[in-house]
């Protein structure tokens, strides 16, 4: 397979007439400068590695637009979530999940991270098959064309010292052990079946669902499998304090104490954060995915990515509950918030927030070889059109920049994944109709609330 980019992100530069040869699912040769060969598809345009949406709730996806509607914190918008979250099955979440990946495909994503805690029945029960939920979200990725991580999250409270309540009873497995055991299980399906689009890793909710006794087992299982581990972290002021006050520490230095910090783990959000906790984060080398209109669209604060950049630890980003989904809004949102924060412009170039979209991304999702254009890697292609009303006039050699600050989803016209084409000139290829999934799988778990 052969195709010419006219102008392709190398890591280190935008480089011209590009040629990009695979072999299956691997790129074997990327030959800049050079004329395209007679059979080469042509991709006008700039084209990027896949990119990588490290955090994702798919189901949060049916929550879009009904949340603006209502003023309130992070936690009035938690409750509305648990109502979605409580309606829906293993069809259902599979089909919510089908649209909600093919979306990310049009937006350019080849890789996501699930992090994924709807695990259970109503109630509590297991299903007949304990990982049907999580069984559906690969399902769905592979129905969409899009790799995927399913970062099975252990929760276990409903807060420090409360049990779980009502929709939560869905997310418990009543131990550590149990958690572990159900994802042992899943683990070795996926590799018994040949799943190759999906690896399992490992999720602690937070410090407010798993208790302090029950977080390193947790982490144990991440390191015995070489698994990624994530975790949300400090995401709101109240889980510092009241780990604070249950623990006589930040979460941080909880998580720290615990074994779960390290070049395998991810923290999530990580907004409200003492130096001490930042030192922490960047000296173990643990990743940190920043999730900005999320972040914003919860009213949670503005994290702090350069900080942690200069510490050590590696930025990824993430769509979280999907107010939108569009990893160069996530990327220019990294920059622009700094910008509002310190009344400075400047802090993060372009080549930084891409590495941030695409390799950074991919390594925090246990997928080291893709989110790069060179031999060996994995052929994921995005190409971004460099002549829409948003990015016209950039001119080659700021393409890099007219990508990462101006451009949107919208944008992107080609995407390829392990070498298989799945969006050709804007259109999805494994589904006729994205936006008529989405409407019918987001009202099928919406329907009877009130207009």
């Amino acid at each position: 397979m052969q195709w010419h980019a006219q102008f392709a992100w190398l890591g280190d530069g935008v480089a011209a007439d590009v040629l990009i040869e695979a072999d299956g699912e691997r790129i074997t040769s990327i030959a800049p400068g050079v004329p395209s060969a007679p059979h080469a598809q042509r991709l006008p345009g700039l084209t990027l590695p896949g990119l990588a949406d490290a955090h994702s709730h798919a189901f949060h996806r049916a929550l879009r637009s009904r949340v603006q509607a209502h003023s309130g914190t992070f936690w009035t918008w938690r409750e509305q979530m648990y109502k979605v979250a409580d309606r829906l099955d293993p069809e259902s979440y599979r089909a919510l999940a089908t649209a909600v990946f093919a979306e990310m495909a049009l937006a350019g994503i080849s890789c996501v991270g699930e992090f994924h805690y709807l695990h259970h029945r109503p109630g509590g029960a297991p299903y007949p098959n304990p990982n049907a939920m999580g069984e559906a979200l690969i399902t769905a990725a592979a129905d969409a064309g899009i790799r995927i991580t399913l970062l099975d999250a252990c929760y276990l409270t409903g807060g420090i010292g409360r049990p779980l309540q009502g929709p939560q009873l869905r997310f418990g497995d009543g131990t550590a052990g149990n958690w572990a055991r159900r994802v042992d299980s899943l683990y070795e399906q996926i590799g018994k079946a040949g799943r190759l689009h999906a690896r399992v890793g490992a999720a602690i909710h937070s410090v407010r669902a798993v208790p302090r006794e029950q977080v390193r087992a947790v982490a144990s299982w991440a390191r015995e499998h070489r698994a990624p581990l994530h975790v949300h972290l400090s995401e709101q002021p109240a889980e510092n304090e009241a780990c604070l006050d249950a623990y006589g520490m930040t979460p941080t230095r909880l998580l720290a104490e615990s074994g779960a910090l390290g070049a395998l783990t991810t923290a999530v959000h990580a907004t409200h954060l003492t130096d001490e906790d930042i030192g922490l984060l960047g000296t173990t080398m643990t990743g940190v995915c920043m999730c900005p209109t999320t972040e914003r669209d919860l009213a949670d604060g503005i994290g702090p990515a350069r900080a942690l950049a200069d510490a050590g630890s590696p930025i990824y980003l993430g769509s979280d509950q999907h107010a939108v989904i569009d990893m160069f809004e996530e990327a220019r949102a990294v920059e622009l918030d700094e910008r509002l924060r310190t009344r400075a412009r400047g802090h993060w170039t372009a080549g930084e927030l891409l590495a941030a979209a695409t390799s950074n991304g991919h390594y925090g999702l246990g997928w080291p070889e893709a989110g790069r254009l060179e031999p060996g890697a994995y052929a994921d292609l995005v190409t971004v059109d460099l002549g829409s009303v948003r990015t016209a006039g950039a001119g080659p050699g700021y393409a890099a920049e007219a990508a990462v600050f101006a451009a949107t989803g919208a944008d992107v016209r080609h995407v390829v994944v392990s070498g298989r084409p799945v969006v050709h000139d804007g259109r999805h290829l494994l589904i006729d109709d994205v936006p008529a999934a989405l409407a019918e799988a987001v009202t099928a778990v919406t329907r009877e609330e009130p207009a």
